[in-house]
């Protein structure tokens, strides 16, 4: 790389043959204290700020209600007060003649004296309305108080009328994330902000529904289109493997081509029930766990002879709502996936059982150590935990957790990775009862 020719004289003057100019300092030193963190959000900032917890928006507007109430209510008594109190100032002083005959006022005095009397009727009047000043000024106090307590209830049940639709968008976004696209929101009423929110909502919802409707058509007939050419291909290999007169070379190759293509088929049907179990089940029959378990153990027996693995089970009854055929395949991908990713002399053991709620199938196994960050992405398409032979196609394609995991959503159900302290995982799923 050149370097940029240097100028003629350095900031300080020096010649270009002279000593290396030194740059100037800068005005100020650089901060090397810590970084400045971004501003985060505090529960109660704000108007709220006082308060030692967060509170709900439904409390906020209860707040909001109730102070603006009592604030009207503090001004309107501050100018009742003030009123009143200019109406008994406003009000003439009473005059009283002796005639040289003395007055005895109602606390014993005995007055004979024009002045005199004249200042005591003064005095005598400013203490009345003084007195009936505090007498207005504690009814009105009760009132108000009384008043603002029924201004927060009553703001407490507004509030809760106007978040009712808050609270209906919320129960619908509940029910969509839990994999039911078709669910709405429909809200009625005018045509206000809540309205307009919940119209988008559900516009937001159509869009997603058909998105994810193409996409799993598009998956669906792909992998009917592929199994076709790929069956094709299978039964010209077992052709001329079975061809006594073809050559050691040639058998080799139509054998690696086999392996290639059943893995091929492996995967067009990993995508084929990926795609169907992704959809909400319309459909449910109760469905012994016991029986669905013992059919996969059966279909499993064979492969993990030949690995050198023990297979255990304790099947207790348990009933669930759903599919027998995915819920057998969630068993059997769970057994395959633990055989298969075993050690040889190791064990699965596969377990059903009743859990409040619904049915419980818990499938554990042996083998390698499992670090914990890898758990939340063995669920996902085409992924395997690192350090896993991807090259030999008897593990699999790498699809059995994910049409596992939407097996379980499909079924409204939840499943739980745990690894083992001596090596391996433990699956447990939950799937509702009837």
């Amino acid at each position: 790389m050149s370097t940029p020719p240097r100028p003629a004289g350095g900031p300080s003057g020096v010649p270009a043959g002279g000593p290396r100019a030194v740059p100037p300092k800068p005005a100020h030193a650089p901060h090397q204290g810590r970084p400045r963190q971004p501003e985060t959000y505090v529960p109660g900032d704000g108007l709220l700020a006082w308060l030692p917890f967060r509170p709900t928006i439904r409390m906020r507007l209860t707040l909001l209600y109730g102070g603006m109430f009592l604030m009207a209510g503090v001004v309107l008594l501050l100018v009742m007060y003030f009123f009143v109190q200019q109406a008994l100032q406003q009000v003439g002083q009473p005059h009283l003649l002796l005639n040289g005959i003395p007055v005895r006022t109602p606390d014993g005095q005995i007055i004979s004296n024009q002045s005199a009397l004249d200042q005591w009727l003064n005095d005598y009047r400013s203490y009345q309305a003084g007195q009936a000043l505090n007498t207005l000024l504690r009814k009105l106090l009760t009132v108000l108080v009384c008043l603002s307590v029924i201004a927060f209830a009553a703001g407490y049940a507004m509030a809760g009328r106007v978040l009712r639709p808050l609270g209906r968008i919320t129960r619908t976004a509940r029910e969509v994330a839990s994999s039911d696209l078709h669910r709405r929101i429909e809200l009625d009423g005018p045509d206000d902000e809540l309205k307009e929110l919940a119209d988008t909502f559900d516009d937001m919802l159509d869009r997603l529904d058909r998105s994810f409707d193409s996409q799993r058509r598009f998956v669906a007939n792909a992998s009917h289109e592929l199994r076709t050419p790929l069956a094709i291909n299978r039964t010209l290999l077992e052709v001329q493997l079975s061809d006594p007169a073809a050559s050691p070379d040639l058998q080799q190759l139509g054998r690696t081509l086999l392996a290639t293509n059943e893995r091929s088929e492996q995967l067009v049907e990993g995508l084929l029930l990926l795609a169907r179990s992704e959809n909400e089940l319309t459909d449910r029959r109760s469905v012994e766990l016991s029986e669905v378990a013992t059919r996969a153990l059966e279909q499993t027996r064979s492969e993990a002879d030949k690995r050198e693995v023990e297979l255990r089970s304790k099947l207790d009854p348990a009933v669930v709502a759903g599919n027998g055929v995915l819920l057998e395949r969630l068993a059997l991908n769970l057994l395959q996936n633990a055989v298969r990713y075993n050690t040889p002399g190791g064990w699965v053991e596969l377990a059903t059982a009743t859990v409040p709620g619904g049915g419980e199938l818990v499938v554990s196994n042996t083998g390698p150590v499992v670090p914990g960050y890898e758990l939340e992405h063995i669920f996902e398409p085409f992924r395997r935990i690192k350090g896993a032979d991807r090259t030999r196609s008897d593990k699999g394609v790498g699809l059995g957790l994910s049409i596992v995991r939407s097996v379980v959503r499909a079924h409204g159900g939840t499943i739980e990775a745990t690894p083992r302290a001596g090596g391996g995982l433990t699956m447990r799923v939950r799937i509702p009862s009837p």
